[in-house]
């Protein structure tokens, strides 16, 4: 799948800033915020309304910063150990 770096410059990593992780756009908000939120069943409406510089391109960022941060993990099969 192709990135898409038009959304991935929305996120920056600015070392004074949550230690650099990543935030969106330099400001005090990190990814993993936008994704918790996001995972914890909040809509993307329910977002923005949080936030109203934000925008709906800064979401679908972090979903791509996601995307792109799990398709470089190595999977390491590991034998299923089941009990006697």
């Amino acid at each position: 799948m192709i990135m898409n770096q038009a959304l991935l410059d929305r996120i920056t990593f600015v070392p004074t800033i949550f230690g650099g992780k990543p935030t969106i756009r330099g400001r005090r908000l990190a990814v993993e915020h936008i994704l918790g939120q996001l995972a914890a069943g909040d809509s993307v409406e329910t977002v923005l309304e949080g936030y109203p510089w934000l925008e709906r391109d800064d979401i679908l960022a972090c979903l791509e910063y996601a995307r792109a941060a799990v398709s470089v993990e190595t999977v390491i099969p590991l034998p299923v150990l089941t009990a006697a």
